[in-house]
């Protein structure tokens, strides 16, 4: 049986706000926590995969996103509590 994960590949730009990569790096930390190794192109992959295609959802996500203080991530991306993980590749270079 063929799986969705194994399928071919394509490589999509993102562009958002250094705190949500930081989230992301976060989600990663927590499958790690849980078991499980995973790469950041698994976590978002798993996340779009997820969502519902319900119009007035997709528009209530973007609503509560867009409406999210500057600090709204701060608490998570601080957290101390999950393992570190280290990525596989060129390391990402922050600001």
């Amino acid at each position: 049986m063929e799986l969705l994960w194994q399928r071919p590949r394509r490589k999509t730009l993102v562009d958002w706000p250094e705190d949500v990569d930081t989230r992301l790096d976060v989600l990663v930390r927590a499958a790690a926590a849980a078991g499980e190794q995973t790469s950041r192109s698994q976590i978002l992959a798993a996340l779009v995969t997820a969502a519902e295609v319900r119009p007035a959802l997709i528009a209530q996500l973007l609503h509560s996103y867009r409406q999210m203080p500057a600090d709204a991530l701060d608490a998570d991306n601080s957290r101390d509590d999950l393992p570190s993980v280290r990525s596989p590749g060129r390391t990402r270079g922050r600001k």
